[in-house]
């Protein structure tokens, strides 16, 4: 359809606003009141906003927001002359080909997808429909991944799902818990062992497994560990196909890889650690397994969702001038950072850090780079009491402060951390933790004029508003 034609039918060609909110589910729909989407985020720049929550999602930036309106500008000057179909086919192919150019380095694919939960059932479908058994998942749990994935695997909710395909039988999730009851980190080798029982079990019934590792969790958490996937993928050689659930993004380009060239597939999104907005997922492979699981590169042939092109666009923006920053400069903001920040959490009585284990990866990749230190910092939040000791703060009361952050206020600051994540029971009481976060755009910022320590001020300042609503709040019972 050219241009002229769309003009005289259809509404006008959207604005930047609008598109960057199309293409999506309902998570990406503003709210008619807030103007928020489910993340708290709306589609254009905010600059007073302290962005810290980049493990949920992150308010556009300006440069990437320009971007993105200088392609939607180009994009309605080109429709005049060239279909709609063909103009999106080349421009994904142009982002395809540079995500591509940096991070991998041998025959490798990309499929886009409009969110990492639909990375997961790309993958899942074209594991089911290549094998002639039975597919089972083995994942960990759902809170520390992201609501609806599970479903996903299964092929649930998703047009075109594998249940919709009757070569495919239906698909079994299993999933392993990697917090202990009171939101502790459970250990490694106990992770490891349910993990090993539920593969070599599913194998043992003649079924394909889909191993699904996340490098990181919710809670920045890599699991299960890299030595027990490459011990299961040595076993299972012909059993087993692996999936890195990557969507965080929090991985280096020789992490990355590095599990491209153990024949792994992997899930990104460009809307976490590099802060584009919400529902830019990617499905990365090494191309002889898209051979065999017969997935197709061309999906810029479905309908066109220049929403998810312009989310990409803004995401590259930011990918770009992370990669610009030296590397030494990166890993010495990061270590600063997670000093200053582990210290203000562990000696500030509002808080308690959640125990997040060494981020190693070997024997899977060996070359170590920024992505090793920690960059998302769960917390509970407690109350202390006059009497000493202190309550931590339920569900309900931590969602309010969680609402509260990007208010002014008293102290004028407008901040966001990342959503509150489910972490068991303390004292009978059903908790949660929130996430303080590194981000690649906060790196960049740090290396320009704003500087290093500006930034990790920052921090210490949404710290200190944290702690000042927890005591509002104690204060108005």
């Amino acid at each position: 359809m050219k241009l002229s034609e769309h003009a005289q039918s259809d509404p006008p060609f959207p604005t930047t606003e609008q598109l960057l909110v199309s293409g999506g589910d309902a998570r990406i729909a503003l709210d008619p009141h807030s103007g928020l989407n489910k993340y708290g985020c709306r589609p254009y720049p905010d600059p007073q906003m302290l962005a810290l929550g980049s493990s949920t999602a992150s308010l556009i930036s300006a440069a990437g927001f320009a971007a993105a309106g200088q392609l939607r500008d180009r994009l309605l000057q080109e429709l005049g002359a060239e279909s709609f179909e063909a103009i999106y086919a080349r421009e994904m192919q142009r982002v395809r080909m540079a995500l591509l150019r940096d991070l991998s380095d041998g025959d490798v694919e990309l499929v886009f997808t409009t969110s990492g939960t639909d990375a997961h059932a790309v993958a899942a479908r074209h594991v089911a429909a290549a094998s002639v058994s039975p597919l089972r998942v083995v994942m960990v749990e759902e809170v520390e991944t992201g609501s609806g994935v599970a479903e996903a695997l299964r092929g649930q909710d998703f047009a075109g799902s594998a249940c919709e395909d009757g070569r495919i039988g239906a698909i079994e999730v299993l999933s392993v818990p990697l917090r202990e009851a009171d939101g502790t980190t459970r250990p490694a080798d106990h992770v490891d062992a349910d993990v090993v029982v539920r593969v070599d079990e599913a194998v043992a019934q003649g079924g394909r497994v889909l191993l699904v590792m996340v490098d990181q969790s919710k809670t920045g958490l890599i699991a299960p560990s890299p030595a027990c996937v490459a011990g299961l993928h040595r076993r299972h050689p012909e059993s087993l196909d692996i999936l890195v659930d990557a969507c965080q993004f929090r991985i280096a380009t020789p992490t990355l890889r590095a599990y491209l060239q153990q024949g792994f597939m992997v899930a990104l999104t460009g809307s976490k650690f590099f802060t584009g907005p919400s529902f830019s997922g990617a499905l990365l492979f090494p191309a002889s397994l898209g051979r065999r699981l017969k997935i197709p590169t061309g999906d810029e042939a479905g309908a066109p969702n220049f929403g998810l092109l312009l989310r990409w666009e803004a995401a590259l923006v930011e990918l770009n001038r992370f990669r610009a920053v030296p590397e030494a400069f990166v890993i010495r903001f990061m270590r600063t950072f997670e000093q200053v920040v582990q210290q203000r959490l562990t000696d500030d009585p509002h808080f308690e850090p959640l125990e997040v284990a060494s981020l190693e990866r070997q024997p899977l990749a060996t070359q170590r780079s920024w992505d090793h230190i920690q960059s998302i910092f769960p917390f509970m939040l407690h109350r202390p009491e006059a009497a000493g000791g202190r309550r931590p703060l339920n569900r309900e009361e931590t969602l309010e402060i969680y609402r509260q952050l990007p208010v002014a206020g008293a102290s004028g600051l407008r901040c966001q951390l990342g959503q509150p994540v489910a972490c068991g029971t303390r004292e009978g009481i059903p908790v949660s933790a929130v996430r303080l976060c590194i981000s690649a755009r906060l790196i960049a910022d740090a290396c320009g004029p704003e500087g290093m320590d500006e930034i990790i001020a920052g921090a210490s300042a949404a710290l200190d508003k944290t702690a000042w609503l927890i005591d509002r709040l104690g204060n108005q019972e």
